[in-house]
């Protein structure tokens, strides 16, 4: 993608960036635009791809490798953006306590020790984290309960980083997407019981109809780790199409 981008500002130059969940979908396009706009990028996923390392962030002891060795490559942080997720639809009598466990070891418990690994190298950097949340965070929604529930932790947890951390300088936001158009949500909205109730589901809209491209939600991304928000802290960006309930 980055041969096709067109110039960019480069507002990352020198600056020191990881990336997860960083093989396809929104991950891809936020390092990728993160490395046009000058920084160098340490980027990794569950499997590894061109330019990306392989890690488990639910597997603590592979996680802080995974901190160890990028911190020792890049001499330093200033940016940690938290992208890996997964989703998975269940109904409610489907949801099994290892289902939970998933959702909440990979979209909350891994971007929040991730931070806590990084906060060293933020503080002394005065970096920044920039984590992806959802509007599943903030909203109920049929068959979406594991993703919901983690993602609301997400939000809330990185929201006591940021009043924490920000008495030592460091910046900690969130993005909260609508539909993106990337083979997980793809994969989650296939995966809906041939017996859902279509008419909860759909009571999810959007003003603007469509899944979103990434690279929507990724400018976000990049807004809130840039100088450009450097009085943001605490915040949770909603990029979504004006969803309504």
């Amino acid at each position: 993608m980055t041969d096709q981008l067109a110039p960019r500002a480069q507002r990352f130059t020198g600056r020191r960036v990881v990336v997860t969940g960083a093989a396809g979908g929104l991950g891809r396009v936020v390092a990728e635009l993160f490395r046009a706009e000058g920084a160098t990028v340490v980027a990794t996923d569950v499997v590894a791809a061109d330019g990306v390392v392989a890690c488990d962030l639910s597997d603590d002891a592979a996680r802080d490798a995974f901190v160890a060795d990028a911190l020792a490559e890049l001499g330093g942080l200033d940016v940690l953006c938290n992208v890996a997720g997964i989703q998975k639809f269940a109904e409610v009598g489907t949801i099994t306590a290892d289902l939970l466990r998933k959702h909440f070891d990979v979209n909350a418990l891994a971007p929040i020790m991730l931070a806590q690994a990084c906060a060293d190298a933020l503080v002394e950097s005065k970096g920044n984290v920039v984590s992806v949340a959802s509007i599943s965070a903030v909203m109920g929604q049929p068959y979406n309960a594991p993703y919901c529930s983690s993602k609301a932790a997400l939000l809330l947890g990185m929201r006591a980083l940021a009043v924490e951390l920000g008495t030592k300088g460091v910046r900690v936001n969130c993005v909260s997407p609508g539909g993106i158009a990337t083979p997980m949500v793809e994969a989650a909205a296939a995966g809906l019981p041939a017996d859902a109730n279509w008419d909860l589901v759909a009571r999810s809209t959007s003003v603007i109809p469509g899944f979103m491209p990434p690279a929507d939600v990724a400018e976000a991304l990049l807004y809130l780790a840039s100088d450009a928000a450097a009085s943001v802290t605490g915040a949770n960006l909603v990029v979504d199409r004006g969803v309504v309930w």
